[in-house]
């Protein structure tokens, strides 16, 4: 069995946490010492394994609950959910960090920034030898395969959503 504070080191939560998870619901200690305290088994462990690994992901308590305490479709429904919401937020991160290099107007700053805008990709297909004819292939595999990946690549590239759309269609 293990105390708040030993399981709060484990798992690096503070005391107050692991009291908040109990209010809630979310983590209930199987056993009471003779002096009250709060006493946690392995199998409250292993659930704490479960929180911790939910919450890395992002999920709110909520949602970890109701995963705790369903079945494996909800469980699906739940993390396909959060996935979708990833997806949006990491798209609007990039338009972010675009409109942000625009606005600095320096060349210089878009080597050192984790993006590559359409005219750099181009150059690298160009340079590994690719003409206009194994770009469309490309593109046209890249449609047929993964389709919204596709299509959030050429967003990532700084593609207006008129140019994203004219791409894909010219790559069916």
């Amino acid at each position: 069995m293990y105390t708040v504070n030993q399981l709060g080191k484990m798992y690096d939560l503070s005391r107050s946490t692991l009291l908040y998870y109990d209010k809630i619901g979310l983590l209930k200690p199987s056993a009471r010492s003779e002096a009250n305290y709060r006493l946690y088994s392995n199998n409250d462990l292993k659930k704490m394994e479960k929180i911790a690994t939910y919450r890395e992901a992002g999920l709110s308590l909520e949602s970890i609950a109701d995963i705790l305490n369903s079945d494996d479709t909800n469980s699906t429904t739940i993390l396909e959910q959060r996935l979708h919401n990833l997806n949006s937020e990491i798209s609007e991160l990039r338009k972010q960090q675009q409109l942000v290099v625009e606005l600095l107007g320096k060349d210089s700053l878009v080597r050192t920034t984790k993006i590559m805008n359409k005219e750099q990709w181009v150059n690298i297909l160009r340079s590994s030898g690719m003409d206009e004819d194994d770009m469309h292939r490309w593109h046209r595999e890249f449609e047929r395969d993964l389709p919204e990946v596709h299509q959030d690549f050429l967003e990532s590239l700084g593609c207006s959503p008129e140019e994203v759309s004219s791409i894909r269609k010219w790559s069916q």
